[in-house]
């Protein structure tokens, strides 16, 4: 239970983190909450030679509102986020995600950065940004880009994360005109790794029929995945009980892997379940609002 020996640096600014996490190319991880990392080291899952400690940098944290959407700095805390007002007026789905996130005292360190980095399939976070299709920032030393939350999940514990970068921002885009969303999630005991879940985030037009409808599942794949057939019986229709059926049992586009938790087919039925209560929830939120 001790990590393999490493070299620690505290950087006060990105630009110097940069340059760090440059100079060390894939020996180096950087450390954000260091609530999943640290874990992987102790047991030796995990044997970064240099950690580049990201907790003493300024302006990598904090939520902004602006015309382009809800920007959130990569270090902001589970906590922060599940706490802010901001978050809650321009983002309730995450806020609604929030209380899902293992437990409150890993929430007080855990970031919002570093999960979607760590890219476990079965967080709630990447699928909630997925659902949200958000937009990530990822700065290196030489460059800066952007790249949408469905891009940047690229597998079991993988993503578009190049060497020497670092995930500094989400932007969130401004909610639609009559639009809701809803989190649910089914597991063995609040806190724990969902068995299944599902974020949905939908709209209508002014006669009621659905214009949009995104559905991120998640623990049902090597990484968050958007239930598009669900989403394609939904759209163009009214949301009728039959039409929120229909949708719900449109889940066999999606192959979740089986363990000593729960089988592939459990698994499917358990989506397929989740996916008509967000589904029932928005949909009744829309209609009361």
């Amino acid at each position: 239970m001790k990590p393999a020996p490493f070299d620690y640096f505290r950087p006060r600014s990105v630009e110097e983190a940069l340059d760090l996490l440059a100079e060390h190319g894939p020996d180096a991880k950087p450390l954000a909450g260091g609530q999943s990392l640290i874990p992987a080291m102790n047991f030796r899952l995990s044997t970064p030679s240099v950690l580049v400690d990201l907790n003493e940098i300024a302006g990598l944290s904090g939520v902004s509102a602006g015309g382009n959407g809800l920007q959130i700095g990569g270090m902001t805390r589970h906590r922060a986020l599940e706490h802010s007002a901001v978050v809650a007026r321009d983002a309730p789905l995450v806020s609604a995600a929030m209380p899902f996130v293992a437990h409150a005292a890993i929430r007080t360190r855990g970031t919002l950065g570093g999960s979607l980095a760590h890219a476990d399939p079965a967080a709630e976070l990447p699928a909630v940004m997925l659902a949200l299709d958000a937009v990530f920032t990822l700065r290196s030393r030489e460059r800066s880009r952007t790249v949408r939350a469905a891009d940047f999940f690229t597998g079991l514990f993988s993503t578009s994360l190049e060497p020497g970068e670092l995930l500094t921002a989400v932007t969130i885009p401004p909610p639609r005109a009559r639009s809701a969303c809803a989190f649910e999630e089914i597991a063995r005991r609040h806190g724990d790794f969902a068995l299944a879940g599902a974020a949905a985030s939908v709209a209508v037009d002014e006669s009621g029929r659905c214009t949009m409808a995104r559905i991120a599942l998640l623990s049902v794949a090597d990484r968050p995945v958007l239930a598009a057939h669900a989403s394609r019986v939904l759209e163009g229709e009214r949301p009728t009980a039959e039409a929120i059926a229909e949708a719900a049992a449109a889940v066999h586009d999606i192959d979740p892997p089986g363990d000593i938790h729960a089988s592939s087919a459990y698994r499917r039925h358990l989506a397929s379940i989740l996916i008509r209560r967000v589904l029932e929830r928005v949909f009744h939120s829309l209609e009361t609002s």
